[in-house]
């Protein structure tokens, strides 16, 4: 990795890309400290210490690299823009006209993304509103009235939409993909205030030998974890194709069709995480903290109670979110993997999988395949999303970088160094190509 950065610097085409990139970084860090005007920027410090269910929006503050918190003009962050973002990918499936955009090519891409534009904008609206009003009562606003209100609402969503145009000049002057990059940056920033809590917590304050088990195990556990989402992430299924119209030797060609064995990436934890976090932040919206059944119900969705052994019964919670993420593996798969197209494809091309006829044989043998291979990658996935809920219910271990966290940031930063690899690569070769030109 540090060969590549240091011939990276070595052209420049790419080292202002790098630097761009970081100068961006810096804005984005420098927009999550500005305090959104009419605001007590220490409301929800304050809510989240007094909250048990402040889980819901634990992860959201980690996304937004602590600017939730701090009630930031970034406060909303990206988060619109990634929600808009999964409708308009699974409504492709639904809207036959959108499915077609997204077959056309470079204008259906473009297409699609102003319809995601356009929903990060009404999406920004709905929440900046939801959290104006539905907290603006309760101390969030200085004063609570509709200047006030209309100021919050305009701030917040004119900044989620300055940083989704932030990182879209990322991905095109910068290095990677900019709206990962301006996700990653906002995690990665929560990782000294969570080391520095693990460290108050556990270590300090402990006898020598105590304090020094206490950090060997928390080194161990992030350790695992990361080489656990490096070698899920980077796992793959080769399947042999051999290609009959091209002879080498006379023999037919043989080439692998690669599959992810985390096909789905962390969309799994995103989408199961969002469906039991619904109606704990509903009810924290609308400011309900009623004693009857319902207030009973949100603590079997809310992991802060999951894996307690002073509260074991709160843990079937945590067992209908690990069916909803296999689930959502299986289901995210299907819409993004569709092995009807590929057998379709493979059989245009005068190819076919080694040992399986072409068609139907061929999609029923990568249906049956995906199976086995979906259920690897959910295992994995569920692994690295239960542990930090183990830790905090057994050791009050609570912080922002969990499992889902951990997952973007290990593979945005996996493939933008494999960008910066192949954009390494092909500017040398460019450079040497033309040397020999003019010698």
């Amino acid at each position: 990795m540090f060969d590549t950065v240091k011939k990276s610097f070595q052209y420049k085409e790419i080292r202002n890309r790098i630097l761009f990139t970081l100068l961006m970084m810096a804005v984005i860090r420098f927009g999550s400290q500005l305090p959104v005007p009419g605001v007590n920027r220490d409301y929800f410090s304050n809510w989240f210490a007094a909250q048990q269910t402040s889980d819901a929006f634990s992860l959201f503050d980690a996304f937004t690299g602590g600017s939730f918190l701090n009630m930031s003009v970034l406060a909303l962050n990206i988060t619109p823009y990634i929600t808009a973002s999964i409708i308009i990918q699974l409504l492709t499936i639904a809207i036959p006209k959108l499915e077609e955009m997204q077959r056309e090519g470079e204008e259906g891409r473009k297409l699609l993304i102003s319809l995601t534009r356009y929903m990060n904008i009404g999406l920004s609206l709905i929440e900046s509103a939801a959290m104006a009003i539905g907290f603006g009562r309760s101390g969030l606003l200085e004063e609570y009235n509709a200047v006030n209100v209309i100021m919050v609402i305009t701030t917040l969503t004119a900044g989620s939409a300055f940083l989704m145009w932030l990182g879209e000049r990322i991905t095109e002057k910068g290095i990677g993909n900019g709206i990962s990059i301006v996700l990653t940056i906002n995690i990665i920033s929560r990782i000294p205030s969570d080391v520095a809590t693990l460290f108050r917590q556990f270590v300090l304050g402990q006898n020598v030998a105590r304090a020094t088990i206490a950090t060997a195990v928390i080194l161990a556990v992030i350790a695992g974890m990361v080489i656990l989402v490096i070698l899920l992430n980077g796992a793959e299924v080769h399947i042999p194709i051999m290609y009959s119209a091209k002879f080498k030797n006379g023999k037919s060609s043989r080439q692998d069709l690669p599959i992810k064995v985390n096909t789905a990436g962390v969309m799994p934890i995103i989408f199961a995480a969002s469906i039991m976090e619904f109606p704990v932040i509903i009810s924290t919206l609308v400011g309900y903290h009623g004693t009857g059944w319902w207030s009973e119900a949100l603590k079997y969705l809310s992991s802060s109670y999951w894996c307690n052994p002073a509260q074991l019964k709160y843990s079937v919670g945590l067992i209908v979110y690990i069916i909803l993420l296999v689930f959502f593996a299986y289901f995210y798969t299907s819409i993004s993997f569709n092995p009807l197209e590929i057998a379709n494809n493979l059989k245009k091309q005068g190819a076919t999988v080694q040992g399986i006829r072409p068609g139907k044989p061929t999609q029923s043998y990568l249906e049956n395949k995906l199976k086995y291979i979906i259920f690897i990658g959910a295992v994995g996935l569920t692994i690295i999303g239960i542990l930090p809920f183990i830790f905090r219910g057994v050791f009050n271990a609570n912080v922002s970088f969990g499992g889902t966290s951990l997952i973007i940031v290990v593979s945005v930063v996996l493939e933008t160094i494999r960008q910066v690899q192949s954009m390494t690569q092909t500017v040398g070769y460019m450079k040497s190509r033309n040397r020999s030109l003019l010698a």
